[in-house]
């Protein structure tokens, strides 16, 4: 059995979920298979720190990128057209590469007349094995910095799934493509949220891509208050079960700060994870699951049309970052904005967002975004030749009928895996691949009693995340000159990819929100490479600063070390979790240490920007 733990948004217990579960099920007589972990979140691995492993195999991921000869090169400018990722330009009869947007797809060297672009093996990450624990056994990929190919490591992971196992995989939070890599193939998807609206929201997005997927999924609430009625709610609404409940207490999140395994320090624990295997069984052996009904996206109230014709004004970006999700990044960026003055404020988490939940927009416009292709093979006029399976970079291309020796009839695309690139549609030579553009989100415009607000919504397993991003960045630049402001406060995506490329690359300032534990200060540096990858300054800000001092103190040294000075520490208080159970912003609804706190942080980041 593969079991995929996933969640909407990060920070909602997952990997805490995944390994705990693996060392339960390693030591119980419930399993008589090995039990092997891979954590996909590959992004920002964090499983290695509770598991500790001493990795016994290493192998590199590689993928052909492409190469550029000036001494063949004409200028047509052929593979600027073809590229969906804006990775290629040509300038004054020059092409220009951007390798950290480039998909590997193979549509550029392909289309170039004149072979002056070849491709070329390149590492993006790696993958390491840990095969001798007398336990369970481990493996984890490591997406390079600066990569955007995520999917790419993960399969390469998923590789190593035992055949005749317990095989459990961490998948990285969100609906965007990482995660569909991690929850294809899988034959139970644990999707685990918490009892807010934050998490009620997410559980939508990411029970829709299980379920979309045909993966049959289940629900574990952590943090819960006992009663979950937000959760439980929706659950009996879409006929999903909730197959596990891990109670809020400070002292489970104190243990996790330290790196230790919550079985090992809280036996209390080892029965319900192990009552939560057992509903999982239940579940992959139960009937087919529907796909939720689809929510109706916003409407706009109105329509501002000199927002899309207005020119972008002399402002300067924040965004708030970090490097692992839960960190409270979009608490920060709502108290920010009822703080700060003269700001556009945008949200470019735009698979997992959730800060409309905290501004409660009024729409005023609303536009289609179309961010990739579609491809459909017609079967009436494949002639089954595979040669756009074999150029597939992606996989994504199987057979799908078969004549009396076995040969392949027919081919078709399979949705989740493909990237959209195009590529099937150039190298058919019977014409048999209709290729069209595809809508893949929504971007909205809106007004908020905190200022104007881009913002958008990614769909449901689409891809090119980053681009839907850069959008949301230029459209809340041109509210800059509508509006007459001068800075713009965006909620940045977690992790290191594709999403959080695009939310960095060119600000004036990333606002990074880490917290006092082993895996926050491991993607906390993870980050600031990024950020130093791209030449963007970062600031620190520490939240439930006093939920571990040795910790905390580990992140000011990181901090002088990689001139990333700490501006701000925020208390534990259970205040936050109040505010954020009853939708409000913190600085609005709140008068404790939290938001005393976060008082001080906005009026030192008036001076810094």
């Amino acid at each position: 059995m593969i079991i995929t733990i996933a969640s909407g948004k990060g920070g909602t217990g997952k990997t805490t979920l995944a390994v705990n579960m693996a060392a339960a099920l390693a030591r119980s007589e419930m399993v008589h298979t090995p039990v092997r972990l891979l954590d996909c979140d590959v992004e920002e691995p964090d499983a290695h720190l509770f598991v500790r492993p001493c990795f016994t195999r290493t192998a590199t991921v590689e993928v052909l990128k492409p190469v550029w000869h000036e001494d063949l090169c004409t200028g047509c400018g052929e593979c600027g057209k073809a590229c969906l990722y804006n990775a290629i330009a040509v300038v004054k009869g020059k092409v220009l590469m951007f390798p950290e947007l480039c998909h590997a797809c193979g549509v550029c060297s392909y289309v170039c007349p004149e072979d002056a672009i070849t491709e070329k093996s390149a590492s993006i990450g790696r993958v390491e094995l840990d095969e001798r624990r007398p336990e369970f056994t481990f493996g984890h990929g490591v997406l390079n910095i600066g990569e955007a190919l995520a999917p790419a490591v993960v399969e390469e992971v998923k590789k190593h799934a035992l055949p005749d196992g317990l095989t459990i995989i961490d998948a990285a939070p969100g609906t965007a493509c990482p995660v569909v890599a991690a929850v294809n193939g899988a034959d139970v998807a644990i999707l685990v949220t918490e009892p807010t609206p934050f998490g009620l929201n997410d559980l939508r997005l990411a029970l829709g891509l299980s379920l979309e997927m045909g993966v049959p999924s289940a629900i574990v609430v952590n943090r819960s208050d006992g009663t979950d009625a937000l959760i439980q709610e929706y659950a009996d609404e879409v006929g999903v079960p909730v197959i596990g409940r891990i109670p809020f207490r400070r002292e489970y999140a104190e243990t996790y700060s330290r790196g230790d395994l919550l079985v090992d320090r809280h036996p209390e624990l080892r029965a319900l994870l192990l009552d939560i295997y057992a509903r999982v069984c239940e579940v992959a052996a139960g009937p087919a699951q529907p796909p939720p009904r689809a929510e109706a996206p916003m409407r706009a109230t109105a329509r501002t049309a000199a927002a899309s014709a207005a020119v972008p004004g002399a402002h300067r970006d924040m965004t708030v970052i970090s490097g692992k999700g839960g960190t409270g990044k979009t608490i920060v960026t709502a108290s920010l904005a009822a703080l700060l003055d003269g700001k556009v404020l945008a949200d470019c988490d735009v698979d997992a967002a959730d800060l409309h939940l905290l501004l409660k927009p009024h729409v005023q416009e609303v536009e289609d975004f179309v961010g990739g292709r579609k491809a459909l093979i017609l079967p009436d006029q494949c002639t089954g030749c595979g040669h756009c399976a074999d150029l597939c970079h992606f996989d994504a291309i199987k057979p799908e009928g078969f004549d009396d020796e076995g040969k392949p009839t027919t081919y078709r695309i399979d949705d989740f895996a493909c990237e959209g690139c195009g590529l099937c549609g150039y190298v058919c030579p019977v014409g048999a691949v209709e290729v069209s553009e595809a809508i893949t989100g929504q971007c909205y415009i809106s007004e908020t009693e905190c200022g104007p607000f881009a913002h958008a919504k990614l769909g449901i397993a689409e891809e090119n995340t980053g681009r839907l991003v850069t959008h949301v960045r230029d459209r809340a630049a041109e509210l800059t000159a509508v509006d007459g402001a001068d800075r713009i406060v965006a909620d940045g995506s977690p992790g290191t990819g594709c999403p959080v490329i695009a939310s960095v690359a060119g600000v004036h300032l990333a606002l990074i929100v880490t917290e006092p534990t082993v895996s926050g200060v491991h993607d906390l540096v993870r980050v600031l490479q990024l950020t130093q990858h791209f030449g963007v300054r970062a600031l620190i800000c520490i939240n439930k600063c006093d939920l571990n001092p040795d910790q905390a103190e580990r992140i000011r040294a990181i901090g002088r070390k990689m001139d990333a000075p700490v501006i701000g520490e925020i208390p534990f208080d259970e205040e936050v979790n109040q505010t954020l159970q009853d939708g409000q912003i913190l600085v609005n609804a709140g008068t404790g240490a939290a938001a005393r706190a976060l008082r001080s942080l906005a009026e030192i980041l008036k001076h810094e920007l």
